[in-house]
């Protein structure tokens, strides 16, 4: 079955839609970070407890509003998964990526200004990346337009 083109998607949608997904995906990546440069764990076990919770925090952030419009939780984590995953995927590859790429970023400590500014940096920088895509995807009914029945819903 061909899925019929969706009018155009403003920019103003899809960076509305690319932001709440930065939201979560800030919070899991920054507490990844921040607990894992704490703990003294090595970069590449700090970089994946950053993934696994910027995914659970941009998942749970989209489940909450779905719940609220009145959906079962297996429902809700449904279209959960199929709003946010393709987005947090590419944000969590790019904003790593600069991390990795600043030289000392992720030895730099807590309490380094390098450590919060390439942190800061690699969030623009997903951000601005990510919305084409989620323009694109929201365009052909997919990604955050699945959440969009159940934010009009209540």
């Amino acid at each position: 079955m061909e899925h019929k083109e969706h009018a155009t998607t403003s920019w103003g949608t899809a960076a509305s839609a690319t932001l709440h997904c930065l939201t979560g995906c800030a919070i899991g990546e920054v507490l990844g970070m921040v607990i894992g440069t704490a703990a003294g764990l090595h970069n590449a076990a700090t970089i994946v407890l950053s993934v696994a919770l910027a995914f659970v925090f941009g998942y749970a952030l989209t489940m909450r509003g779905v719940l609220r419009a009145g959906v079962g939780l297996r429902a809700a984590l449904g279209v959960a998964l199929a709003a946010d995953t393709v987005s947090i995927a590419i944000m969590e590859l790019l904003d790593n990526a600069v991390m990795l790429t600043v030289p000392g970023a992720l030895d730099a400590g807590l309490t380094s200004a390098l450590f919060w500014a390439s942190l800061a940096g690699s969030l623009v920088v997903a951000f601005v990346l990510t919305t084409p895509v989620n323009r694109w995807m929201i365009s052909r009914g997919r990604g955050h337009a699945v959440v969009h029945r159940y934010h009009h819903a209540h």
